[in-house]
C-alpha cells in the first residue's frame, strides 16, 4: 500500500511544485510554465495508449485537435464568431458555452474520436498501426485546415477566453495523473500489460487484445481532447500548433522520460518543457545570468531534441526513470 501510494504522490509533487514556481514567477515566464503542465496531460494521455500497450501512436495530437476546436469554437462569444469564423455552421455559430463545460465537451470530443477511429485501427499492431495512426492526423490536420464551417480554418483562433491559469493546468494535470494510474491499476490496465509483454499467452488465457487496446486508446482520447481544452484556452492557436511539431515534442517527452511508466511521464514532459522553453527564448536572444546573451539559430530546439531522443534510445532505452514508478529505492540508486 505504500509503495502504491508513492507511486502516485510523486508525480502529483512533481506537478504541484511546478504549479508553485510558476505561481511566484514573473507573469512573462508563468506562460511556460503553465505550457509544461498542459504538456503533462498531453504526455499522460500518449502514456494511457503507448506505455499501456507498446503500440506507438503518432496521431494523438489529433485529438488534442479536435477538443482544442470544439473548446474554442463553443467558448468564442457569439457577437463575435462572424468576425472571426465568418462560414461557422448555423449551430456552432449560435452557441457559447462556459469554460467548465467547453473542457468536459473537448474531453467528451477526443474520447469520441478516438473510439470511432479506433474501432477499424486497433486491429493493427507494430509499424501498420503507427502509419495508420499518422495517416489520422494528416486527415485531422487537414479537415482543420480547409473546413472552416466547424473552425477559423487556416486562421488562428480569436476572441477565445484566456482562462488556463497555472491552477487551472495544474488541476487539469492531477486529473490526467489521477485517470492514467486508476486505470494501470484496474484489472483492465493489468490484462492491457500482460498484452503488452506477451500478446499470444494473454491471448491464451482469455484477454480480447482488440477490446483492450481500443478501451485504452478511447481513455487516452478523452485525456487528450481535455489537454486541447486547455491548450486553447492558453494560447491562440492554428491547425499547425497541433500538428507534427507537437506529435514529435510530446513523444520526445514521452519516451525520455520513460514511455512504460506513469513517473516516466511526467518527468519526461517537465524536464523537455523546461528545455523547451529556454531553447525558444535562445533562438530569440536569451540573456544568461544578465552577463552574456544566448543566440542560437531557428530551429535549434528540433535539432537539440532529436539528438536527445536518439541519445537516450541508444544509452538508456527504457528513459531517464528507467520505465519503472517512483519509489524510495529508486530515490537510492
Amino acid at each position: 500500500m505504500r509503495r502504491v501510494t508513492f507511486q502516485l504522490a510523486a508525480p502529483v509533487a512533481l506537478v504541484l511544485a511546478a504549479a508553485l514556481l510558476g505561481e511566484a514567477a514573473s507573469t512573462a515566464t508563468q506562460v511556460y510554465f503553465i505550457d509544461a503542465l498542459v504538456s503533462v496531460v498531453i504526455v499522460v494521455a500518449l502514456y494511457v495508449f503507448v506505455g499501456n500497450t507498446g503500440v506507438l501512436s503518432f496521431g494523438h495530437i489529433s485529438f488534442v485537435a479536435l477538443g482544442a476546436w470544439t473548446a474554442g469554437v463553443l467558448t468564442v462569444p457569439v457577437a463575435e464568431k462572424p468576425a472571426a469564423m465568418p462560414n461557422l455552421a448555423h449551430f456552432l455559430a449560435r452557441t457559447t458555452v462556459g469554460n467548465v463545460p467547453s473542457l468536459l465537451l473537448a474531453a467528451l470530443a477526443g474520447g469520441v474520436f478516438a473510439l470511432v477511429a479506433g474501432l477499424p485501427l486497433m486491429r493493427l499492431s507494430g509499424l501498420a498501426a503507427g502509419i495508420a495512426t499518422f495517416a489520422v492526423l494528416e486527415i485531422t490536420a487537414n479537415i482543420l485546415e480547409y473546413y472552416d464551417r466547424i473552425g477559423p480554418g487556416q486562421n488562428t483562433f480569436s476572441a477565445v477566453p484566456e482562462t488556463t491559469g497555472i491552477w487551472q493546468a495544474a488541476i487539469g494535470a492531477f486529473i490526467a495523473i489521477g485517470v492514467a494510474f486508476a486505470y494501470q491499476r484496474s484489472r483492465f490496465g493489468r490484462m492491457l500489460r500482460a498484452v503488452r509483454e506477451d500478446p499470444a499467452a494473454a491471448s491464451a488465457a482469455g484477454i480480447s487484445i482488440y477490446r483492450q487496446r481500443l478501451g485504452a486508446f478511447v481513455l487516452s482520447g478523452l485525456v487528450a481532447g481535455f489537454a486541447g481544452g486547455l491548450e486553447v484556452h492558453l494560447l491562440p492557436l492554428s491547425y499547425r500548433d497541433v500538428y507534427l511539431d507537437l506529435t514529435f515534442v510530446t513523444l520526445a517527452m514521452l519516451v525520455i522520460g520513460g514511455a512504460s511508466s506513469l513517473w516516466g511521464a511526467v518527468v519526461g514532459a517537465l524536464a523537455i518543457s523546461a528545455l523547451d522553453s529556454f531553447l525558444a527564448s535562445a533562438e530569440n536572444g536569451a540573456s544568461i545570468f544578465s552577463i552574456t546573451t544566448l543566440n542560437l539559430p531557428s530551429g535549434t530546439r528540433e535539432i537539440v531534441e532529436g539528438v536527445l531522443m536518439a541519445l537516450v534510445l541508444i544509452l538508456r532505452p527504457s528513459g531517464l526513470t528507467g520505465g519503472r514508478e517512483f519509489s524510495l529505492g529508486w530515490l537510492k540508486r
